[in-house]
């Protein structure tokens, strides 16, 4: 298969989007793309956040964290991770709820 690169259609929470692809990575970048649209669509499902752009955010800082989880056997410091993540965690729903109180 020929690594050329190739513009590739799909499909994130019900929004269409044009990426570019090497031709030979195609189905493993559909099936990120596949795994982060049932992670976003869990989240907007779970009804706290209706904006695409914080459910992407949320989907990004919960698919980092598993991954990093993955590393503890390496060296990775999973308590002072897991520390920063809470902090972010409090003030992304800090702001939250600030705009909710805005509409």
């Amino acid at each position: 298969m020929s690594d050329a690169i190739k513009t590739l259609e799909i499909k994130l929470l019900d929004r269409e989007l044009r990426v570019a692809c090497p031709e030979n990575e195609r189905g493993e970048l559909l099936d990120a793309v596949a795994f982060l649209d049932k992670k976003m669509r869990e989240i907007r499902d779970a009804g706290k956040i209706a904006s695409v752009e914080r459910i992407a955010l949320m989907a990004a800082l919960n698919i980092t964290h598993e991954l990093l989880k993955t590393k503890v056997g390496r060296g990775f410091d999973l308590a002072e991770f897991a520390r920063r993540m809470d902090t972010m965690q409090a003030a992304i729903d800090t702001a939250i709820a600030e705009q909710d109180t805005l509409f």
